[in-house]
C-alpha cells in the first residue's frame, strides 16, 4: 500500500520525506519489522518504541510514525501527537475497514464478557453464521484457535484479526471490549453492530482510580458505537445493573437501545428460573412473546449472560426462537464454573472469580446445589487493586465452610503479603494458608468428604502462574484432576 494513500486520515505535526512508497507491513515491534515495513513508536506500560526505532529501520523499516520529532535520512517520519490513535487510524487503513463486513459483536463490563463471547458465536454459529471471537480465553479465526494474547490486543493486531476472520470466510465475529483497550484506543476504527454492557463492579481501581472513572471507559465503547459512520450500531444493556441503568439513560437519545434483566423494564426479561448440575431454565419475554430456554451452563448470572447473547444475536440478524433453542447446547466455557471430572462422591469446579461480586456470585451458585460443606481455594493478584483483597476474604468467610488461602498469580509481590491483605477481611480463622497453590488444592481435595463441594477460584482457564522475575505452567484443572486420581478412593462411585 503507498504510505501517502497509507497515512491520508492520520493527524500529522510533521512529514520528513518522501510519501512515494510501498509499504508492505505495519509493525510496533521492531523485532517483527521487515524490509518495507512502517514501525510505529508505540510508548507501552514497560517500554518505549522511540528507543527501538534505530533497530526498526536497521530491520528494513521505510517509514517511521513518532510523536518525539528525530532525524531518520533513511526512512520518512511521520510526526503525530498520539502514536496510539495513529496506529489505530493506520491499522484500520492498512487492512481495509474488515469490521464494515462483518456483522460484529462488541461486550464489555466487569464479568461476563467471555461467557457471553462464547455464547455469541455459539448462536451464530448454529444459525450458520459462521463467527470468530477475539477474548479472554482464545481467539477464534475459522477453524483456527489462537492463545489469547489479552482480553483486546492493540488496535493493529485487532484489524489483523478481524482480517483473518473475514478472510475466513466468516460473516460475523464478537470481541471482548476490556476497559483498558476503551483507555488506549484499541477499538478505535472498529464497527460494531452491537454494544453490550454487562455489569459493572469494583475492580481495575489500580488502573483507572476510581468507579467513575471505570464508568466512563465502558461509556466509550457507546459513544464510539454511537459516532461510527458506515454502521448504525445499537446498544445491549443489562437495566438491573445500576451503573447499565445509567448508561441506558444516557446513550438512550443517541443509540437503540435493547435492555435486559429480570425487572419489568426489561425488552428481554428472565422469569421463572431453576438450577441444577445439569445447567439452567427460564422463561425469556421478548419481542412479545415468551419462550422457555435451556441452558448448560449454572447460575442465576448466567441467565444475564444468556440474555446479553439472546438479545445481541437477535440485534445482529438472528431469529431469536433458533437463538433460544440453539442454546440448550451451548458449551461450556473454560474456567468459568467448570467442572472437574471425578469419580467421588463431591464434585469440584474451577471457575475465574477474581472480585468479591464474582467470588459471591458462584458460591451462592454453588449453595443452591445444597453441598454438606463448601471448601474454597483462592487467592488475589500481584500488582493489582489491593482493595478488594480484604473485601474477598469477608466473602469466602461469609458463605464457604472452609477457606484455603494460597497465591494466585503473585507478580512483583511477596505472596504473604498478598495473604496478609486477604487475612484483614476475616474476623475468625476459619480458614487455612497453604503459600503453594499445587499444595492448596492438594489440600481442599483431600478434605473433600461426601456430597461436598470444592471451588478453585481466581484462575479459571489460566495455564501458567506469574511470580516476580518468571512464569511457571500451572493449570487449576489438570492440578485438580491429578489430585483427584491420587486421592483416596474411599468415596468412589
Amino acid at each position: 500500500m503507498q504510505l501517502q494513500s497509507l497515512i491520508s486520515n492520520v493527524e500529522k505535526i510533521d512529514v520528513e520525506g518522501s510519501l512515494e512508497r510501498d509499504i508492505t507491513s505495519v509493525c510496533y515491534d521492531s523485532r517483527r519489522v521487515q524490509p518495507g515495513s512502517l514501525f510505529i513508536a508505540l510508548r507501552g506500560e514497560k517500554s518505549d518504541g522511540h528507543n527501538f526505532v534505530e533497530q526498526a529501520i536497521g530491520n528494513g523499516a521505510v517509514a517511521i510514525v513518532e510523536e518525539q520529532p528525530s532525524q531518520k535520512a533513511s526512512a520518512t517520519t511521520i510526526r503525530v501527537k498520539d502514536t496510539r490513535i495513529a496506529m489505530a487510524d493506520l491499522a484500520a487503513a492498512f487492512y481495509r475497514n474488515p469490521s464494515h463486513a462483518l456483522k460484529l459483536a462488541g461486550i464489555t463490563g466487569t464479568k461476563g464478557k467471555t461467557t457471553v463471547a462464547f455464547l455469541v458465536k455459539h448462536i451464530c454459529e448454529q444459525a450458520m453464521l459462521g463467527c470468530g471471537m477475539i477474548g479472554t480465553v482464545r481467539y477464534e479465526i475459522g477453524g483456527r484457535i489462537l492463545p489469547a494474547a489479552r482480553t483486546t490486543p492493540e488496535s493493529l493486531d485487532v484489524q489483523d484479526l478481524l482480517f483473518q476472520i473475514r478472510s475466513a470466510g466468516c460473516k460475523a465475529a464478537v470481541m471482548e471490549v476490556s476497559s483498558h483497550a476503551l483507555i488506549q484506543e484499541r477499538v478505535r476504527g472498529v464497527e460494531f453492530d452491537v454494544a453490550v454492557f454487562t455489569n459493572l463492579k469494583q475492580d481495575h481501581l489500580d488502573y483507572h482510580g476510581t468507579m467513575d472513572n471505570y464508568f466512563a471507559a465502558k461509556t466509550r465503547l457507546f459513544e464510539n458505537v454511537a459516532a461510527q459512520k458506515t454502521k448504525a450500531g445499537r446498544a445491549v444493556i443489562n437495566i438491573d445493573d445500576d451503573y447499565g441503568s445509567r448508561l441506558a439513560d444516557k446513550m438512550s437519545k443517541r443509540l437503540p437501545v435493547l435492555t435486559y434483566g429480570m425487572g419489568s423494564r426489561a425488552d428481554f426479561r428472565a422469569s421463572e428460573f431453576k438450577t441444577d448440575f445439569g445447567g439452567t431454565s427460564f422463561q425469556l419475554d421478548a419481542r412479545d412473546k415468551s419462550y422457555l430456554v435451556r441452558l448448560p451452563l449454572m447460575g442465576r448470572f448466567n441467565i444475564y449472560n444468556a440474555l446479553a447473547a439472546l438479545a445481541a444475536t437477535s440485534s445482529m440478524g438472528v431469529d431469536l426462537r433458533a437463538a433460544v433453542l440453539s442454546l440448550a447446547k451451548a458449551p461450556a466455557v473454560p474456567g468459568r464454573l467448570e467442572p472437574v471430572p471425578a469419580k467421588r462422591q463431591f464434585q469440584v469446579f474451577v471457575d475465574y472469580a477474581h472480585t468479591e461480586d464474582s467470588l459471591l456470585n458462584v458460591m451462592k451458585t454453588l449453595r443452591e446445589l445444597s453441598p454438606n460443606r463448601l471448601i474454597v481455594v483462592f487467592g488475589c493478584g500481584g500488582n493489582r487493586d489491593k482493595t478488594k483483597r480484604p473485601l474477598m476474604g469477608a466473602a469466602v468467610e461469609q458463605h464457604a465452610d472452609l477457606a484455603i488461602i494460597t497465591s494466585d498469580n503473585p507478580r512483583k509481590e511477596q505472596p504473604e503479603a498478598i495473604i496478609d491483605d486477604i487475612k484483614k477481611g476475616f474476623r475468625g480463622d476459619k480458614y487455612e494458608v497453604f503459600m503453594d497453590r499445587k499444595e492448596a488444592i492438594c489440600r481442599a481435595v483431600a478434605l473433600a468428604q461426601q456430597r461436598d463441594i470444592v471451588l478453585i477460584a481466581g484462575k479459571g482457564h489460566e495455564t501458567y502462574q506469574e511470580f516476580a522475575d518468571h512464569t511457571i505452567p500451572f493449570d487449576d484443572v489438570a492440578i485438580a484432576r491429578a489430585a483427584i486420581e491420587s486421592s483416596p478412593v474411599a468415596f468412589q462411585n
